[in-house]
């Protein structure tokens, strides 16, 4: 998979180059490419904002230089992500999906946003998708651009070292994962569930979806329905 970059702070992104990630790009399993939009100014300021029409607080960005940015990057394959907290809320399933494509473009915007007439403009050259974090606002997309990065990204194949792992993490199959335990198995006086302990594999199995399936009702009982 290829995987671009759009921001006024490229440097958000370096988190990218450690851990599992890294060894992914190291191995060529994943290209990342990161592009500074004031590389794509054409004026001494480097300016990438304007004040909004119609008037308002803060500054939008402008379209110009995400129009040329984009016409760097899109492909017939294209799929340009822009964060924005205004979008579809990102879950596991989107995760999986976007995890299929060839090539995602993440568009960060800062201030108030982006011209609108930019994703009206990519949307005609490429397969857009505006998506959401969470409900809560951030300073820019770039956080939200390296989380949704990670979530999918790790689940190409050979990125996680044990890929089944994958299959009983939170929300992989609509549940909260089950608690975990490793050794001792008596620590400060807490004990172990004796059934991890029995070697039953069917009953450890079954413990374990019923654990899951308390935490998600106690937690985040919508995701039952």
């Amino acid at each position: 998979m290829r995987i671009d970059a759009i921001s006024i702070f490229p440097d958000f992104f370096q988190v990218l180059d450690i851990s599992l990630l890294g060894k992914a790009k190291a191995q060529d399993l994943i290209e990342i490419n990161i592009h500074d939009l004031r590389d794509f100014t054409d004026d001494k300021h480097r300016t990438v904002d304007d004040t909004p029409f119609g008037g308002g607080a803060g500054m939008l960005m402008k379209a110009e230089p995400w129009g040329q940015a984009l016409d760097k990057v899109i492909t017939s394959e294209t799929i340009v992500i822009f964060p924005s907290p205004a979008g579809d809320l990102f879950k596991q399933a989107t995760a999986q999906e976007l995890a299929l494509a060839k090539h995602l473009v993440f568009a960060c915007g800062r201030y108030e946003g982006i011209d609108q007439r930019v994703v009206d403009y990519a949307r005609s050259k490429a397969q857009v998708r505006t998506i959401s974090l969470g409900d809560y606002v951030l300073n820019g997309g770039e956080v939200a651009a390296v989380a949704m990065i990670e979530a999918i990204a790790r689940l190409i194949p050979g990125v996680i070292g044990n890929a089944d792992s994958l299959a009983e993490e939170s929300h992989s199959e609509g549940l909260l994962e089950y608690p975990s335990y490793t050794k001792p198995a008596n620590w400060r006086g807490l004990e172990v569930p004796e059934v991890l302990l029995s070697g039953n594999h069917a009953e450890i199995a079954k413990w374990r979806k019923n654990q899951a399936l308390g935490r998600t009702r106690q937690v985040r009982p919508e995701l039952l329905d």
